[in-house]
């Protein structure tokens, strides 16, 4: 299969997700998503590294542990981002980590004592944060805008934590290993905020069905992902992946009656652009060390 396509697969699959979280948000809280979320994700990378003959021991645990509470944490923020805005709205914020990718390269620059900041990369973090303004004001009530905050915190802490991907891949943790103890993070970080929100919810099919849906959905989009980065061009995937704003978009206003006005669009394209601009920008100045964004979500 193409990288194009898998790209294409996985985003839909993210999106799928997406609606699966803002659904089960009804019947469990963000803890418990996340929670049940990493044990399907743990139990599927265990059991492919095993039909592979993959070893999911590290010499690096310490490494692990400060990826999964930056990627945990920001997975927990997304999701009760989803269950609490419009999920287009919640998916373009998350994705806003691009963006802060380029902000971390301006204010690294700036510590460093360098001559001078590429005026390209602060006009990428200015146009994604007036799309993100745009987005915020049509679509956000003044009593939502805590969620909205929480929406691009996630954006900013899915950027650190792609920062420590690749400092894992540089000291050769392979991408499965990484995606297992970030679930299993998940699951440990979604038991506290559980036990510290009111505890588990009765079960239902149709909780269950939506919880099974939200593990193997994100599983299946990771591993996918990771493939098409594996063999296809870093900058078209990164490119493709914002379609994920697009299937969530349309799942939005046919499942959700979600509000979506001219001056929110013009902010997703907007934060789109930036994001790719800043994709492009990273890869042109430090190829090697450009994060690689399929272990996320």
């Amino acid at each position: 299969m193409s990288a194009p396509l898998l790209m294409l697969l996985a985003t839909f699959l993210f999106a799928s997700m997406g609606v699966c979280v803002k659904l089960a948000s009804a019947l469990y809280g963000a803890g418990e998503i996340v929670m049940y979320r990493g044990l399907v994700g743990a139990a599927m990378i265990a059991t492919l590294a095993r039909v592979r003959g993959g070893s999911l021991a590290t010499s690096v645990p310490g490494m692990h542990f400060w990826r999964s509470l930056t990627g945990v944490s920001a997975l927990c923020l997304w999701f009760y981002a989803i269950g609490n805005l419009p999920l287009a709205t919640a998916m373009t914020l998350n994705y806003m980590s691009s963006v802060w990718m380029a902000l971390f390269l301006i204010g690294g620059a700036v510590m460093l004592g360098g001559s001078r900041v590429d005026a390209r990369l602060i006009g990428t973090v200015l146009v994604g944060f007036v799309g993100v303004a745009l987005i915020l004001r049509p679509t956000i009530e003044r009593d939502q805008l805590w969620h909205g905050l929480m929406g691009l915190l996630s954006g900013m802490l899915s950027a650190m934590a792609y920062l420590q991907i690749t400092a894992l891949g540089r000291v050769g943790e392979p991408e499965y290993r990484v995606v297992f103890y970030f679930s299993l993070g998940g699951v440990a970080a979604g038991a506290l905020v559980t036990l510290a929100t009111g505890g588990l919810h009765a079960h239902s099919l149709y909780g269950v069905a939506l919880l099974l849906a939200v593990g193997v959905s994100a599983t299946v989009a990771q591993l996918l992902m990771t493939r098409a980065y594996a063999i296809g061009k870093t900058l078209v995937n990164a490119s493709m992946q914002y379609l994920g704003i697009a299937f969530s978009c349309l799942y939005g206003v046919l499942l959700f009656d979600d509000p979506l006005t001219w001056m929110a669009l013009g902010g997703m394209v907007l934060v789109v652009a930036a994001g790719i601009g800043a994709a492009r920008l990273r890869l042109a100045v430090a190829p090697k060390d450009a994060p690689n964004s399929t272990l996320e979500s």
